[in-house]
């Protein structure tokens, strides 16, 4: 991971006078500088949220709590800054914990700003172990004390979010919330940390199995966003192709030997050369069971590095032959140095011609033959093919896109087929694998990258589960895509279950719901599709400078299960 050089410059000043503590902490994140505020007022966080509104900070009213949680997971990690959760002692607290689960366990820069009840309060029907509630879902626990140590409360709580990409539960007491602050509180700048830089004995091993491999590969995950230029330049002398975990999609986009996404998403050609490396470097990758699909595309002969910033996570998931403690873009800048050092010359490796050419003809999956499912199905209704639906909506739409994917069965085909500009074009909340996300994910998306097109990949159950922020999406005007691959089930269970012979799928199956009609309600534009041609008006809406949402109902086609899906199963 790469230090957040984008983050606004901390500011100091003094407490005014009559301040309370609630105006003080708002006050302090302002000038620390979070980048935006999401959540659902309550008595308990009114003030404190006012405070952030007055001095600068934006804010977004969401409709649940659980959907802002998710929208300050997505600001956060698309916009590189860090974002704040807004929410009500106990049941707002409680709304809110899968989003707050799935940002720890993303390592999601999120500061969670919650109303705690007084501690003489027991009989508080919001009374509950907020601490232990944050810490059950992996987020870490701080609590401003008092108003004498508020603002160093306030900014340790930043720092460890900042510095250390934590999600963070900062628990507001009441009582302390109304205390009046002292006169001066001076808020301390949180200056991001210097790059970790590798051992030098780790960078020489490093350089030792680069100068043996004839076929390398590395593979960058969340800790190697920021770090494409250091990477590439090493990839180009080492002779390397690169490839991304799903959570880093985008980052080696326009490189002639990119791979695209390793893992469950990989094209057959992406898959294969990454099995047949004798080398593969994670950069920031975790190599966990979804990247290299529990293992298989790891060559029995094959070398594995691992750099990471935490001791803990090197060879965490799998046998590695050399674990690299350190930031990415620096371990890839001083293995380079050292290969210069050495004087070895730049190698054409796996980066032979023939591979490129493979790569440019093959390796994105719009350009690998498919059968087409759709046309009339057993009860006479015509239905699209999934994968035929995205490769022409990835023609229709501009390539200054954000893409933001629920989880599901359907999640493999805005992931494979919509191509993304950079690492800042996809947005992947899928670490705790709870369906549901989506439709928030693609709001903080949108509001952390505006001048780019939101585009929103969901499944039917996801996007009724989370669909009371579709009211967020029309009130802030964003002019969102959202696919709805609609399949009238929970289509993971279903295609799951059904392989091990007949059996009731009945409470996983739904009567057919008019997606396209319950959107119109909301206020959004809407299409029923059933075919590549009913597509068209998506480039009219494109075109017309929209500023609101336009859903797409796609009744799409039975895939018998997407095979991504029965790999994510043996994971249970």
């Amino acid at each position: 991971m790469t230090a957040q050089a984008n983050a606004p410059a901390p500011k100091t000043a003094s407490a005014p006078a009559g301040e309370t503590v609630a105006q003080l902490v708002g006050r302090a994140l302002a000038e620390l500088g979070a980048g935006h505020c999401f959540g659902v007022v309550g008595s308990g966080n009114f003030d404190v949220t006012n405070a952030l509104i007055r001095h600068g900070v934006p804010y977004t009213a969401a409709r649940h709590e659980g959907g802002a949680a998710t929208m300050a997971d997505a600001y956060a990690r698309m916009s590189g800054k860090v974002a704040l959760l807004s929410v009500h002692q106990g049941c707002g607290l409680t709304n809110a914990t899968t989003g707050i689960g799935e940002a720890a366990k993303s390592r999601t820069p999120l500061l969670v700003l919650a109303a705690e009840t007084a501690g003489a309060a027991v009989n508080s029907n919001f009374t509950m172990d907020q601490p232990g509630l944050a810490r059950s879902v992996g987020a870490l626990s701080h609590r401003v004390h008092s108003a004498a140590s508020a603002v160093d409360d306030v900014v340790r709580a930043f720092r460890t979010a900042q510095n250390e990409r934590r999600t963070v539960v900062l628990n507001l007491p009441l009582d302390v919330q109304a205390q009046l602050a002292p006169g001066t509180n001076d808020v301390v700048p949180v200056a991001p940390p210097a790059p970790m830089r590798p051992a030098a004995s780790a960078v020489a091993a490093l350089a030792d199995l680069i100068l043996a491999a004839e076929r390398p590969v590395f593979v960058a995950g969340r800790g190697g966003r920021g770090a494409r230029e250091e990477i590439l330049a090493l990839a180009d002398h080492a002779g390397a192709l690169v490839a991304t975990s799903a959570v880093a999609n985008g980052l080696f986009a326009g490189d002639p030997f990119g791979l695209g996404i390793s893992g469950g998403f990989s094209s057959p050609t992406t898959a294969e050369l990454i099995s047949d490396a004798d080398l593969i470097v994670g950069f920031g990758c975790a190599l966990n069971m979804w990247t290299m699909r529990h293992g298989t595309l790891i060559g029995a002969s094959a070398a594995v590095v691992q750099v990471d910033l935490e001791d803990s996570a090197l060879g965490a998931n799998r046998p590695i032959t050399l674990g690299v403690l350190g930031d990415s873009a620096a371990t890839a800048a001083d293995a380079l140095a050292e290969l210069q050092r050495r004087g070895a010359v730049p190698v054409t490796g796996y980066r032979t011609s023939e591979v490129r050419a493979r790569i440019a003809a093959s390796a994105r999956w719009q350009d690998v033959a498919t059968p087409d499912l759709g046309g009339p199905g057993a009860d006479g209704a015509v239905r699209i093919d999934p994968r035929e639906l995205t490769r022409r909506i990835d023609e229709l739409l501009p390539a200054e896109r954000i893409v933001a994917v629920d989880s599901g069965n359907f999640m493999g085909y805005p992931s494979q087929y919509l191509d993304v500009p950079d690492e800042f074009g996809f947005c992947f909340t899928q670490a705790f694998q709870s369906i549901g996300l989506g439709l928030s994910t693609a709001i903080g998306s949108a509001l952390a990258q505006p001048r780019r097109l939101p585009v929103l990949g969901t499944g039917d159950g996801g996007f009724l589960m989370g669909i009371s922020e579709l009211e967020t999406a029309v009130r802030l005007r964003l002019p969102l895509l959202c696919i709805v691959y609609n399949d009238a089930a929970y289509g993971a269970e279903v295609h799951h279950f059904a392989e091990h012979g007949p059996v009731d799928v009945s409470t996983v199956t739904f009567p057919e719901t008019d997606i396209a009609a319950i959107a119109r309600g909301y206020g959004c534009e809407a299409l029923t599709v059933r075919t590549v041609e009913d597509l068209e008006p998506v480039k009219a809406w494109v075109d017309s400078q929209p500023d609101r949402p336009l859903v797409l109902d796609a009744k799409i086609a039975s895939d018998s299960g997407a095979w991504w899906l029965a790999e994510a199963f043996k994971g249970h």
